[in-house]
């Protein structure tokens, strides 16, 4: 059989390229070609070592668009030629306890693309069937792959908002940025009524071609304050990657709101007894979802046009696309065209 490349990793930042060779795939797996792949922050759990056994090498790369090449045996919903994509949780067992249950996002045995077993970074990789989402034939593999970790992930915190986030309620994305700039289209086109938060009224153009009916500039207001001025959010979700700035939007949240974190801080959220139990409000942390979920995730995003907005790098540049995601300079998705 014949070789792809790879780059993986096996100590921090040490990206080296390398041959492998296909091989077949195992029972209940299949074998893609990758088309594109999505440079998430979350690849740091790999590139920075920060894994169970560092020493092993692993790809990086969780957000992955590709074609199947191969199924292994028992594999019978998905066939060779098939679109397919792959996000962090890459496939459940189907045989723990909370598989019996339907609770395969808590399954004890769920690969980790990218993290535990090998991702996107290269020509080829493989997949449990349980983990495969179909990918809309109207979309671009380059758009598509971002869509399968940071769209999944803000799509699943907008659901969990619960019953006080009816079509028509007030819901805010905080921050304009990767995961930002997505939140703001989902939750317009899930029939909210939402308010982007971010710093400079440079961005409020921006957020409203997003489909944001309120920009909140935290330069100049308290954004909690203007919340409550409008009823207080039934939902905030809190996507910028600093701690401090979340703290405050607790009290923006209307009666039994939800602030619902997705950007990663090294910095703690303070929180204000009064301010949840008396307002019944509550802090919850979102991650991603099912790949059947994604699969709703997809078709939400091909049926209206949601899109993300990418720097696209050649599969060649992969370390320095990895750079260019840490340093910040990235405005919102990097993608790698592995085709």
């Amino acid at each position: 059989m014949s070789t792809y490349r790879a780059f993986e990793v096996t100590g921090r930042r040490q990206f080296r390229l390398v041959e492998r060779q296909r091989r077949e795939p195992l029972p209940g797996e299949v074998r893609l070609r990758v088309r594109a792949c999505g440079v998430c922050h979350t690849d740091v759990l790999a590139v920075e070592g920060q894994r169970a056994d560092p020493s092993t090498p692993i790809v990086p790369g969780h957000e992955i668009a590709g074609v199947v090449e191969a199924v292994g045996p028992g594999v019978t919903a998905w066939h060779e030629g098939d679109r397919v994509g792959v996000g962090f949780l890459n496939g459940h067992c189907g045989e723990c306890e909370a598989c019996r249950r339907g609770d395969f996002v808590n399954c004890t045995n769920q690969q980790h693309t990218g993290t535990t077993v090998d991702g996107g970074y290269a020509e080829v990789a493989y997949a449990r069937a349980s983990g495969l989402v179909r990918l809309p034939d109207e979309m671009d593999a380059v758009d598509l792959a971002p869509l399968l970790c940071a769209g999944l992930t803000v799509y699943s915190a907008l659901l969990q908002a619960g019953d006080g986030a009816l079509p028509g309620a007030l819901v805010a994305i905080q921050g304009i940025g990767g995961l930002g700039h997505l939140g703001i289209q989902y939750a317009a086109k899930l029939g909210y009524r939402v308010a982007a938060i971010a710093r400079g009224s440079e961005k409020a153009s921006l957020a409203t071609q997003l489909g944001a009916d309120l920009y909140i500039d935290s330069k100049t207001v308290d954004p909690a304050a203007a919340l409550q001025e409008l009823g207080g959010a039934a939902a905030i979700v809190a996507t910028a990657s600093n701690g401090a700035s979340m703290s405050p939007l607790i009290r923006g949240l209307a009666r039994r709101g939800k602030l619902l974190v997705v950007g990663a801080a090294p910095e703690p959220i303070e929180v204000r007894t009064g301010d949840i139990i008396f307002g019944t409000r509550s802090v919850i942390g979102s991650l991603t979802g099912s790949s059947i979920e994604n699969e709703d995730n997809l078709q939400l995003a091909g049926r209206h046009g949601i899109r993300s907005m990418n720097e696209v790098m050649p599969f060649s540049e992969a370390p320095k696309a990895y750079e260019r995601m840490m340093s910040g300079q990235a405005r919102f998705r990097v993608v790698l065209e592995v085709a």
